[in-house]
């Protein structure tokens, strides 16, 4: 048919049906759904997210570096060794902290810093050097513990694991009862003579002379304040700092000198050869005394 763009005989294709229009308000409630779900699961848990949020920075500062520093150490040593090393500086600082909290003073949580090892915060300090002497002891002994809780798995098991881990945590506290600046060693002494750091720069100047250590002579660098201030006139309150009673005097000399007996016996208790030992992947690695972090 003229005009007809459909041929003759073809029906004309059916359309479907228009679909109803539904209102706005039931996809808005749909999008919403999941948001408002999560809102009272926000609300159920508001006290937990509030603590959560409030101790986030310290968990940065402490859990996250000290998980930072067992993955630096594993690279180093595998993972077992690096994770126990990194738990025997854990053990060690909170023996100072321990110690800090029932002196009454406020203290921050551990922090790690790779190949320098842990330290806290004080965030008042010590009254006088009895106070410190004692925060600076309680690292060592608490340290010297977890140290002999690997030295008697060790033992118990044969597994020189933990004879490398209970020589290395031994050796570490001893390091650090050095009588030298802010080493714990140098802290103690306060209580027993400050000249006593002369001592220690002996100590830590041979260290230096028998195996050269960047660590070391930063520890050297950052003491020397404290060291020149033998030689100057003290003030009447820095004098009063230093006042230690015979008593207290004795009891820090005997805590100090024979700590550092237990753990020279200790070290050699607990030594076994350092070479060869497995690590991942079936590889042979070898713990060098020298390349650990001397600070904790």
């Amino acid at each position: 048919m003229e005009g007809d763009p459909t041929p003759s005989g073809i029906p004309e294709p059916i359309q479907p049906p228009p679909r109803p229009v539904s209102g706005g308000g039931s996809g808005v409630k749909k999008a919403l759904g999941p948001l408002a779900a999560l809102a009272a699961i926000l609300a159920k848990f508001k006290g937990f997210l509030l603590v959560a949020i409030k101790f986030l920075p310290v968990l940065l500062k402490s859990g996250g570096l000290m998980l930072i520093s067992m993955w630096v150490y594993a690279q180093l040593w595998g993972w077992r060794y690096g994770v126990g090393f990194v738990l025997l500086m854990f053990v060690h600082e909170c023996g100072h902290l321990l110690v800090a909290k029932r002196l009454g003073l406020r203290v921050g949580a551990p922090m790690f810093i790779p190949f320098l090892g842990a330290l806290i915060m004080l965030k008042e300090s010590p009254r006088n050097a009895w106070m410190e002497a004692q925060i600076g002891i309680g690292g060592p002994i608490l340290g010297s513990v977890g140290a002999a809780v690997c030295f008697l798995i060790y033992r118990t098991t044969g597994n020189e694991l933990y004879g490398a881990l209970a020589y290395t945590g031994f050796f570490l506290n001893l390091f650090n009862l050095a009588p030298f600046g802010f080493l714990d060693g140098g802290r103690i002494v306060t209580a027993l003579s400050p000249w006593l750091w002369l001592v220690g720069l002996v100590i830590i100047g041979i260290m230096m002379y028998v195996h050269f250590n960047f660590i070391l002579l930063l520890i050297v660098i950052m003491s020397l304040p404290r060291l020149f201030s033998l030689f100057r006139k003290r003030s009447t309150e820095e004098a009063r700092y230093f006042e230690v009673t015979p008593r207290q005097r004795w009891i820090m000399g005997t805590m100090y000198f024979g700590l550092i007996v237990l753990l020279v016996a200790g070290m050699v208790a607990s030594q076994v050869r350092t070479e060869d030992r497995p690590s991942r992947g079936g590889e042979s690695i070898t713990y060098n005394l020298y390349s650990l972090p001397l600070r904790s």
